[in-house]
């Protein structure tokens, strides 16, 4: 089986796509996964969904959104950041916008004068810092290889840190079957009671949400979509009556059911 995700070679989301397949390639963005796999170009894809630290990773749920995608499987895995340099001396510190936000503290407390760039991956942070002496990285601490130094080993501001990626594939491989369902919601309405009247379509079944997350739709001001993780499988009774309670509510606008799935925990 063939995966993609987003690269470099050695970025987190490389490390989550070896539990799924054994050839892996590179996107540069969230987006261009998704549309690949939507597209039939690869067998799934391997997305950043949510830290533990820095809540739901946006750019993922928008385009979970725009394409007719299946969700396959959850991983979990901790995350361990290091900062990575040719020495202790660097005016700059390079990472993806969430990690640099994860080791927030760290970077305040330890290095308050240092710039800090957002590039499109951890992995192209330490890129950066291999071929610049002025620029450090934030990654993995086996990413340092020969050329990089550990600075600094887990700078990540609470030692808890995870992140859960969801494994994504072509819309035929959407299962009904797993211990936990994903759908995004657009009601195309706006009155008093309206995010109640989801919510108990849920509670009144004793099912559990996980997770829900408002994301503008993109046609006009103050219009929302909901992007909810649910505790049951699609294939349950009280899931599909849920869900039908859902739809109605939403009858104006729609509800994509992304799949039910079951979570590995893959540790590094």
């Amino acid at each position: 089986m063939k995966a993609v995700t987003l690269g470099p070679a050695g970025t987190y989301s490389h490390r989550a796509a070896r539990a799924v397949a054994d050839e892996v390639e590179f996107r540069e963005s969230v987006t261009g996964i998704v549309d690949a796999v939507a597209d039939g170009e690869y067998e799934r894809g391997v997305v950043p969904i949510e830290n533990s630290i820095e809540g739901s990773v946006t750019e993922t749920l928008d385009a979970l959104s725009n394409r007719e995608i299946a969700v396959t499987e959850e991983i979990v895995t901790p995350i361990r950041h290091a900062l990575l340099a040719q020495s202790g001396n660097f005016d700059t510190v390079a990472s993806h916008s969430q990690a640099l936000a994860q080791c927030r503290t760290y970077l305040e407390n330890e290095y308050p004068h240092v710039s800090l760039e957002a590039v499109a991956s951890t992995a192209r942070g330490v890129e950066r810092a291999r071929n610049d002496p002025t620029v450090a990285g934030i990654g993995h601490p086996d990413n340092a290889g020969e050329e990089l130094q550990i600075v600094a080993e887990d700078i990540q501001d609470r030692k808890s840190n995870a992140t859960r990626f969801f494994v994504v594939a072509p819309p035929s491989e959407r299962s009904d079957a797993g211990g936990k369902s994903s759908v995004v919601v657009y009601p195309n309405a706006n009155y008093p009671g309206l995010l109640l009247e989801l919510l108990e379509a849920f509670a009144e079944r004793d099912i559990n949400l996980s997770r829900i997350e408002s994301r503008p739709s993109g046609d006009r001001l103050g219009d929302y979509l909901f992007h909810v993780d649910f505790e049951a499988g699609l294939y349950e009774e009280r899931a599909q009556e849920a869900l039908a309670d859902v739809e109605e509510i939403a009858r104006k606008g729609w509800v994509r059911r992304l799949g039910s799935y079951d979570t590995r925990h893959v540790l590094y």
